[in-house]
């Protein structure tokens, strides 16, 4: 969320923002908003006015009855009434104001980048840079589930049966890697200074609200029946809410955590065989890592943080590539963001593995996270987020990326200690 007083100082900067995002239909918000903040600057100038009135009036009130002029006492007792009506019908008048410039607001995408490149959509995203050279090998890729059977590592039928579409069973070898690579990247991210925590899985509304658009609430988050709580889309949601109404001293910035958490997506639409099997689904877990952070120092965290993610994918002899999301591929939070994209050997391209974000002050001005310096001057702090790892679908590009012509897998020598000492998985069948 901006700040209004930038909007009200810079309309025409707000306005182009939201061109660049292809977001035409909220530019009449901008002068909706300045318009609602005129009027409610006038009606707290009026209700000021009335509450010094009111002191000043109760003085004379007390005056007067002790010289006995009980009529003129009166007549100042019923301005005091009216005023104080008046007083009451500009507190909810303030209130209503107040609702609809933040409803507005609220929907106001953030300002971006002067670096982000500007497109409708994600298929103007820029490719930044690749990481290991991508292989075809000579044999031919099963799809993921196949290789995953092969280990009769994965029973999609029987969760069809208990959970519905969009649910799996991982089972012996598969589920263990599974496991091995979550453990390796939470001891990776401990050892690059990062402090580990495993966060609430449900979160209020308030915090829903303070840290996506309205748009990604609706298309991620299943909400409990009859409760004000949110089953998590990423922990990066309970992970940022953990600073909800804080103020904190700069000199203990920055916070960089990281976090273990199962993950629930409503993932709404149909998809296409690409994305069947593990690869979008309602359940997952996933390693994730946030940062809290001077604004002078987001951008240079921005940077650590994507290329922690690029670095553990090489450790696991996948090829990588970054990318740069566009302005028109940007959520409304976001200052600037690029995926990391695993090289799918099978598919001969490469395919989202990860995605990190600069979101500035606007989730901490939601939130009301706050930061004071060593004067006492008070700002909102800057939140970045990315992924380190979230299988299954990292599954998909370790399978591929380490299967072998007879149909073994290899262990890549970081993950091996996670996984009892193998060094390959054999199939059963």
């Amino acid at each position: 969320m901006l700040d209004i007083k930038f909007l009200r100082e810079n309309p025409d900067v707000v306005k182009e923002n939201i061109k660049k995002k292809f977001q035409d239909h909220k530019l009449p918000m901008v002068d909706e908003v300045i318009e609602f903040d005129k009027e409610v600057r006038a009606v707290q100038q009026e209700g000021d006015d009335l509450r010094r009135q009111r002191n000043d009036l109760s003085k004379q009130i007390g005056v007067l009855m002790k010289e006995g002029k009980k009529d003129e006492a009166e007549k100042v007792k019923a301005q005091v009434t009216a005023n104080a009506e008046r007083l009451s019908e500009l507190e909810a008048r303030q209130a209503e104001l107040s609702e609809e410039i933040k409803k507005r607001m609220m929907v106001i995408p953030n300002i971006i980048d002067p670096s982000v490149p500007i497109g409708k959509d994600d298929s103007c995203n820029v490719e930044i840079e690749k990481y290991g050279d991508p292989v075809v090998p000579e044999f031919e890729i099963p799809y993921h589930t196949d290789i995953m059977s092969r280990f009769d590592g994965i029973d999609l039928d029987a969760a069809g049966k208990v959970a519905g579409n969009g649910f799996y069973y991982l089972m012996g070898d598969i589920a263990r890697l599974h496991s091995s690579v979550i453990a390796y990247a939470r001891d990776f991210m401990i050892n690059r200074g990062f402090t580990y925590c495993v966060p609430p899985f449900m979160i209020r509304s308030n915090v829903v609200t303070g840290v996506m658009s309205f748009d990604e609430m609706d298309a991620m988050m299943y909400k409990i029946e009859g409760e004000d709580l949110y089953l998590i889309g990423t922990s990066e949601h309970s992970m940022i809410g953990k600073f909800i109404d804080t103020l904190n001293e700069e000199e203990n910035l920055p916070y960089t955590l990281t976090s273990y958490s199962p993950c629930f997506r409503k993932e709404k639409g149909a998809h296409g065989i690409e994305e069947r099997g593990v690869y979008r689904i309602h359940q997952f877990e996933k390693q994730e890592m946030i940062v809290v952070c001077k604004p002078e120092d987001s951008m240079e965290w921005y940077d650590k943080l994507w290329q922690n993610t690029v670095d553990l994918f090489r450790s696991l002899d996948i090829p990588v590539r970054t990318l740069e999301c566009c302005s028109g591929d940007l959520a409304d939070l976001k200052v600037k963001s690029c995926d990391v994209e695993a090289w799918s050997p099978r598919q001969k391209k490469y395919f989202e593995v990860g995605s990190c974000s600069n979101l500035g002050d606007a989730q901490a001005r939601r939130l009301g996270i706050k930061v004071k310096d060593k004067d006492n001057n008070k700002y909102f702090a800057h939140t970045l987020n990315n992924t380190v790892v979230a299988p299954p679908r990292m599954l998909i590009a370790f399978l591929e990326n380490n299967l072998n012509a007879d149909g073994s897998v290899n262990i890549p020598k970081v993950l091996q200690p996670y996984m009892g000492g193998q060094e390959k998985l054999v199939p059963k069948n």
